[in-house]
């Protein structure tokens, strides 16, 4: 009797051995990657598109991954947008996709998740390439070309403008890698057509300063013919100084963005033209190229370095 119960508890041993083996083998291949997308203004409807974006995608991939989203009040809340990623570092997550407030000032905290093992993915708005030289970081840019984007825009512009005539462009934050490079797409444009550009002056991306900027442009400069807007945030601040100031029919609005609030404006020519670079695709590619490389066991410093999305003129 004694000898059955030996031989049953030594199976039993022999049986939890062999158990325990295959599932803590399942728990370390179970391993979801979490990936943390970190935006700038969601009162900016491009990036709560961008983010609705990204989390359908993760419910249809539920399984390969799991997503955390981050937004800042303002587009100016550069300091709110490193303490963000600072968090993320702490909560150490897999993957951080970012849509840096500002060009400079975000590629530190940047470092600093990259140093912690977190593969970093840059998006909408290119982090400086020269100080990223600086502190030898590699962080590939999934986004558009947006100089090409704001010359669409421009051009479609320029066929309703004659050499000479008057412009003012409201450009973006203007320590964004973005604002900078629709500036000059637009600038691009105006060249082409020999029109001259009173003033370059920021919006910053926001409503309430882009009708405040766009309404001193046109009371300075009272012959102007069209105001180019960065965004269409800016856009829809400028065609209500145009109405404002009585102007409406002589002064053309142009944006970039594609938001929903614009359909309507574009509809009844209130905004001429407008670019759209799919907010909601933007932040999948990135998160695709994140997970790539987490999956391939890929260090930073080895991902490609541009990654180019697709950008659309847009008219009525």
């Amino acid at each position: 009797m004694k000898q059955n119960i030996r031989r049953m508890i030594a199976a039993a041993f022999a049986f939890t051995a062999v158990a325990v083996l295959p599932v803590s083998n399942v728990y370390a291949d179970a391993h979801k990657p979490k990936v943390a997308l970190v935006m700038k203004s969601l009162a900016n409807e491009f990036f709560l598109t961008m983010e609705t974006g990204a989390k359908d995608y993760q419910k249809q991939n539920a399984a390969q991954f799991d997503l955390v989203t981050n937004g800042i009040k303002d587009e100016t809340d550069t300091a709110n947008q490193i303490r963000i990623v600072e968090q993320m570092i702490v909560s150490k997550v897999d993957a951080i996709v970012i849509a840096p407030a500002d060009s400079k000032a975000l590629v530190p905290v940047v470092k600093k998740a990259v140093d912690a093992g977190i593969i970093v993915v840059n998006i909408d708005n290119k982090l400086d390439n020269d100080v990223l030289k600086s502190k030898n970081l590699n962080v590939p840019f999934v986004g558009p070309n947006n100089r090409a984007g704001a010359k669409l825009v421009g051009d479609y512009l320029a066929k309703k403008l004659k050499s000479g005539d008057e412009v003012g462009i409201l450009e973006g934050v203007s320590t964004t890698t973005n604002a900078q490079q629709r500036t000059a797409g637009f600038k691009d444009a105006m060249t082409t057509v020999g029109a001259k550009v009173d003033s370059v002056q920021s919006g910053e991306w926001e409503i309430d300063k882009g009708n405040a900027v766009a309404s001193a442009m046109l009371n300075e400069y009272p012959n102007l013919k069209a105001l180019l807007a960065g965004n269409d945030n800016m856009a829809i601040g400028a065609v209500s100084a145009v109405r404002a100031a009585g102007k409406q029919g002589k002064v053309m609005v142009v944006g970039y963005d594609n938001i929903n609030a614009i359909k309507p404006m574009l509809a009844d020519g209130r905004v001429l033209a407008t670019a759209d670079q799919f907010a909601a695709k933007q932040a999948v590619f990135g998160i695709d190229v994140a997970l790539k490389a987490i999956k391939e066991h890929k260090k930073q410093s080895d991902l490609s370095g541009v990654v180019e999305t697709q950008v659309q003129l847009i008219t009525k």
